[in-house]
């Protein structure tokens, strides 16, 4: 699908979660803050793009509660509110004077509509269904980067879809802010996050084809092309709390495996999973007695990934973490950021298990009183280089030094691959395959009951877990989320398909005169710990048993052959993975721009370019990678 550089991901998709950058001067000149570029961004991922739904609002609450030079962010409660708070002031501490922010607690409710009378601080009494709560985080301007790193990092700011219902809320002269410079939301820290801009160009882009819409965000569950106009016209702002229940209910039960019969088929207007009364089985997770209890819903994956490590911080001493295989970025983060630091084993291979061995053996010997490691974090498989780390070593580890285990089975996903029972915890951002559509943000958290450490979690999240997943967010999911196992098999052998194609013309596999070095993909790379957690049961809905996933990467020969194949790869370019439609990016340039040799020394080269597979027809799709290759292989002498 050609996408104009800047527009969004799906186009015309008033809530994407990506961007086009279309060639690969494109993504270099986005993260250098060329103008040419960033002054046409219209969306992005949005833990790195504030949207403009809530530029908008954030303008409207500085406007009315800024002092000075102020700016603000915005969350769901108070409790994340607070911890934005403690992290500015912590995190400013470490590389000047510590900054000091201050809260404020809005609550706009439907009779705002005809006055400024918003309600702050307002006491639950008259807190109503139908009023959006907001918290507000104001702080120096000169602390804006730091405030926005507690975003990336937590993805716990509040939604699109929340922001827009705020200003729906809202009488029509308090929405008619005046627009600010596109700078002024663009991340001011290192690397790629600073250059999102906030251009509100119309969407130009043609229309998708009948073909397209196959695979594009509008076509799901047989509905037209208004399908995000129906939903939000049927859920959207006078949204029935009974459907936000069901939708959550039922997602909760799709991540816990225990749908005898899923609704795909069902009344469109109806959400059976999630029904109080539903008939449910054992858990088909590997641990049967899973139960739709132990799964917590998130506004984003990597919320599933702090959250995770918070509550295992709360329950245990502290202690360093562990990251396990090179991860995508900001658990990294997370781990280095929230706690005492962390080990990072960043190839993930089992020398690497060897190695962890001699850290914990070192550990103990220095203080044998304390477990040497609070948890372990881990991809199966891993983002961008798709390694599996050998989960029966670790969990062995685990069981005798003491420590948790957290699995981020998002890029394997829950068809493919059975991870609970090596894990404590495992998290999913829903956001990815689990939605395919590309246009709401979730994440989940699932607990593994027969862990030694379960009642003690659970305990802790029964007392302090909120749910903050905004409601319209769980119907959007909810829908999305209905047939996501059979587009998962229609992926799985698209993907399978395309990289045996790719593989044959590789290095790694002796082609004469590559242009492509390898092919990081399951079936190739550290296979056997893949096979160990791939679903080997047939599947009684479809007879099939688990594959290897929709996400593969390419690492080329040369810069100029990696070049090539991007930019005459005819598909959507852009950040995020897992959509229902190819998308690839330049992932090294977007992810580590700012630190490609220290990327490179894990094997994360900066030519590397990721791939994340689509249900478009089989034929098309190896024409079109053939058409990429041939310009790859063109460039080798």
């Amino acid at each position: 699908m050609d996408i104009a550089l800047g527009l969004s991901v799906p186009p015309c998709t008033p809530h994407a979660i990506s961007v086009s950058l279309p060639t690969w001067r494109d993504n270099v000149g986005y993260e250098e803050g060329e103008k040419r570029v960033v002054d046409r961004m219209v969306s992005g991922y949005p833990r790195f793009f504030i949207h403009l739904k809530i530029k908008q609002l954030v303008e409207i609450c500085e406007q009315k509660y800024a002092v000075g030079n102020e700016r603000c962010m915005l969350f769901p409660t108070q409790r994340i509110a607070e911890q934005c708070r403690s992290y500015i002031q912590h995190r400013s501490q470490l590389v000047k004077a510590p900054v000091s922010a201050r809260l404020v607690h809005l609550c706009i409710c439907p009779e705002d509509k005809k006055n400024l009378n918003y309600r702050e601080n307002p006491s639950s009494d008259v807190i109503i269904s139908n009023c959006a709560d907001l918290h507000i985080v104001l702080f120096p301007a000169d602390a804006f980067s730091i405030a926005k790193e507690f975003w990336q990092h937590t993805g716990m700011g509040i939604s699109s879809r929340l922001a827009e219902r705020c200003l729906s809320l809202l009488p029509s002269d308090a929405t008619q802010s005046k627009p600010s410079s596109p700078v002024a939301s663009r991340f001011s820290g290192k690397g790629h996050n600073r250059h999102y801009s906030v251009n509100s160009t119309a969407c130009k882009s043609p229309p998708p084809t009948k073909s397209q819409f196959a695979v594009a965000a509008l076509a799901i569950d047989g509905l037209s092309n208004d399908h995000d106009v129906y939903l939000e016209e049927r859920y959207g702002r006078n949204l029935p709390l009974s459907a936000a229940a069901s939708a959550k209910r039922a997602l909760r039960r799709r991540m816990a495996g225990v749908l005898i019969q899923d609704n795909a088929t069902e009344a469109q207007d109806e959400v059976v999973a999630g029904k109080e009364n539903l008939m449910v089985g054992p858990s088909s997770r590997g641990i049967t007695d899973v139960s739709e209890d132990d799964v917590y819903l998130f506004p984003t994956g990597m919320a599933a990934i702090w959250n995770a490590h918070n509550y295992v911080a709360a329950i245990r001493p502290p202690a360093k973490s562990i990251c396990f295989g090179f991860p995508y970025t900001d658990t990294l983060k997370i781990l280095q950021k929230w706690g005492p630091g962390c080990h990072f084993f960043g190839t993930g291979l089992d020398s690497d298990v060897d190695e962890l061995e001699r850290v914990l053996e070192e550990e103990v010997a220095r203080n044998p009183i304390t477990p040497p490691i609070l948890a372990l974090v881990t991809e199966f498989p891993s983002n961008p280089l798709l390694r599996s780390a050998n989960l029966p070593r670790l969990r062995a580890l685990a069981d005798q030094y003491d420590f948790l285990i957290i699995i981020d089975e998002t890029i394997g996903n829950v068809v493919n691959v059975e991870v609970l029972p090596y894990a404590d915890i495992v998290v999913s951002s829903l956001s990815k395959i689990f939605s395919g559509v590309a246009n709401v943000m979730g994440g989940s958290l699932v607990l593994n009951p027969r862990r030694r450490h379960y009642q003690a979690l659970k305990a802790h999240l029964d007392a302090t877990y909120e749910d903050v997943y905004f409601d319209e967010d769980a119907i959007y999911m909810e829908r999305n989320s209905r047939d996501f196992k059979r587009r998962i098999r229609i992926i799985d052998a698209n993907t399978e398909a395309v990289c045996d194609f790719l593989r044959s013309r590789s290095l790694a596999a002796g082609a004469t005169k590559p242009a492509i070095k390898e092919v990081f993909y399951p079936k190739y790379i550290t296979t056997e710990n893949y096979e160990h957690c791939r679903l080997k049961r047939v599947d009684p809905d479809d007879g099939k048993v688990g594959g290897y996933g929709g996400l593969f990467s390419l690492t080329f020969t040369s810069g100029e052959a990696s070049e090539a194949f991007f930019d005459s790869l005819p598909c959507s370019k852009g950040p995020s993975l897992g959509t229902n439609f190819t998308l690839a990016c330049p992932f090294t340039i977007l992810a580590h721009f700012a630190e490609l040799d220290w990327a490179a020394q894990y094997g994360v080269e900066a030519g590397l370019v990721r791939i994340s597979v689509g249900m478009e027809d089989i034929d098309e799709l190896l024409v079109s990678f053939e058409k990429a290759l041939k310009a790859a292989e063109a460039t080798v002498i």
